[in-house]
């Protein structure tokens, strides 16, 4: 079982992945924005973050870059976007803050578990 942060601004999405995940068997604590997330991940520490990219507050490539630059324990932490971004340049963008994966909006439960068992 994994400890996985999702970070979605949207509730339903957040709890669809949620769902997902647990029923997998991994544990999951969600956060609602950046913000949310980069302190409930300097207080535990995570297996995997699974975030969106445009949120309020943080989005999730700044996120991505404060979790690789303000925490060495996420060195290798992987960290997925799963976003309705699909663009090139965006990613490039993800890919350069730190980001180990992209998942594109709507996506399946299934293609999410199988991408996180790929990276974990």
């Amino acid at each position: 079982m994994s400890k996985i942060l999702a970070v979605d601004d949207s509730k339903s999405m957040r709890q669809m992945v949620s769902m997902s995940l647990k029923s997998a068997g991994h544990d999951v604590t969600e956060a609602e924005d950046g913000a949310m997330a980069l302190d409930i991940a300097k207080k535990e520490q995570f297996d995997l973050i699974v975030t969106d990219i445009n949120m309020p507050n943080m989005n999730g490539i700044e996120l991505i870059q404060a979790v690789r630059t303000t925490l060495p324990n996420y060195k290798f932490t992987p960290i997925l976007c799963l976003t309705t971004e699909s663009s090139g340049d965006m990613k490039t963008k993800g890919k350069e803050a730190g980001a180990t994966g992209w998942i594109v909006k709507p996506f399946s439960p299934e293609k999410l578990l199988s991408v996180i068992n790929r990276v974990l």
